[in-house]
């Protein structure tokens, strides 16, 4: 039997998961909900052209669970709207009015760690199975470095000891991204929460859960580099609205980690991330590393193997047809052929669905997804701090990062 998946919300991520749900057996998109309902329209259109499932469009998000056609929820909307989804749809299945098999949720799980609890106890009341959607760990590239470096590299000489992850862009698609308050902080939670579980991930022995690799000690910076500088602040707020005004209420837009893990035979491991808004290249770019004793992988998503060239007599509109993110549209530039897929988003969709199915175990479920948001705000609050934090800090749970109140100013 076909699981049947409703997406709630539409904007680019979920129309990433749609156009890579070509290559996910036993399963259709059978709903959309969004808050914007041309644009739920639009993401249901896309559906039913990338021949993935008739999808159609609902008036609340409480319908669409209700609804039999829809088995399972990918919850992709907003991160401020995260608490108030899941409300309606743990409060529809309690009421008896609609029942599922999961519900898989986008990264970060929550703002802060208070609101990840919050969600993730209410959807244990109901009985819900979890996934927790971290595309880079899927990601084909990461997959086969690991399992390789892991099967001749570890098993002979020792494990790793070293990873490294990065993602840097020019900055978010749209306005709540660059809203700390909204968003739950700046580049940090946005995609940090992608670079800390990536380099947790490699450092991790094939099989094993993420537990067996423990965070001890975590280390934070934050800056805003570009973003809050005079002209660049006026440029933002002309692109993204009044509301985003980085002159008087700046989010970071560079963040760096360093966590020390823990082994399972005692030793020392050490994960190093960083992420940014402010960089300036061909678009999106995701790289990694893990080095061990006589090994090493690497991986940069813009060494694609393909590139195009474009001399100034080409002239087009800006748009994201070679590379997300892209900055240019002339001179040499990599081509991603299906993004969705070199990002993971397919192998990620395909394993959620047979999770759900019963046909395999989850990877991550939302106690991971909790996990990683304990890491962010512990950065946060070793960056506020100015040193390194044993990990859990104190009051780590009800901490709230000061970009996430509007307090900070770069």
């Amino acid at each position: 039997m076909a699981l049947r998946v409703g997406f709630i919300g539409s904007g680019f991520n979920t129309r990433f998961h749609i156009q890579g749900w070509r290559g996910v057996r036993e399963s259709a998109v059978t709903g959309v909900w969004s808050p914007n309902h041309v644009r739920a329209a639009e993401a249901a259109t896309l559906a039913k052209q990338m021949d993935v499932g008739f999808a159609k469009t609902f008036r609340s998000i409480g319908e669409m669970v209700a609804d039999p056609e829809v088995d399972a929820i990918w919850l992709c909307g907003p991160n401020h709207t995260r608490v108030e989804n899941v409300e309606e749809i743990v409060h529809t299945i309690a009421k008896g009015r609609g029942t599922l098999k999961g519900i898989a949720c986008e990264k970060p799980l929550a703002r802060n760690v208070a609101e990840a609890i919050k969600i993730r106890d209410m959807v244990k009341k109901v009985g819900l199975k979890t996934g927790y959607l971290e595309n880079q760990l899927f990601a084909p590239h990461v997959e086969a470095g690991k399992k390789l470096l892991w099967a001749r590299g570890a098993a002979t000489t020792g494990r790793p000891y070293l990873a490294r992850a990065a993602e840097e862009h020019s900055g978010p698609h749209a306005p709540w991204f660059w809203q700390g308050r909204q968003q739950g902080g700046g580049v940090l939670n946005d995609m940090m929460c992608h670079s800390a579980l990536v380099v947790r991930y490699l450092l991790t022995e094939p099989g094993q859960p993420l537990s067996t690799v423990k965070p001890k000690r975590v280390t934070g910076h934050i800056a805003s580099l570009k973003w809050s500088r005079p002209a660049y602040a006026k440029k933002l707020k002309a692109a993204m609205g009044s509301e985003v005004d980085y002159s008087k209420a700046p989010a970071e837009d560079f963040a760096s980690v360093m966590i020390e893990f823990e082994t399972p035979t005692g030793e020392l491991a050490i994960g190093e991330a960083t992420t940014s808004w402010s960089y300036v290249g061909a678009g999106l770019r995701l790289s990694a590393e893990l080095l061990g004793p006589e090994y090493s992988m690497k991986w940069n998503s813009l060494d694609s193997g393909l590139q195009l060239f474009f001399s100034r007599e080409v002239k087009g509109k800006a748009g994201e047809d070679l590379v997300e993110k892209q900055n240019a549209e002339q001179g040499v530039m990599p081509v991603i052929p299906e993004e969705y897929g070199a990002y993971g988003y397919t192998n990620e969709d395909r394993h959620f669905v047979r999770v759900f199915l019963g046909k395999e175990k989850p990877l991550l479920t939302w106690d991971d997804g909790v996990d990683v948001v304990r890491m962010l705000m512990t950065a946060y609050m070793s960056a506020e701090q100015r040193k390194s934090l044993p990990f859990p800090p104190p009051k780590l749970d009800k901490f709230v990062p000061a970009v996430a109140k509007g307090t900070w100013k770069g």
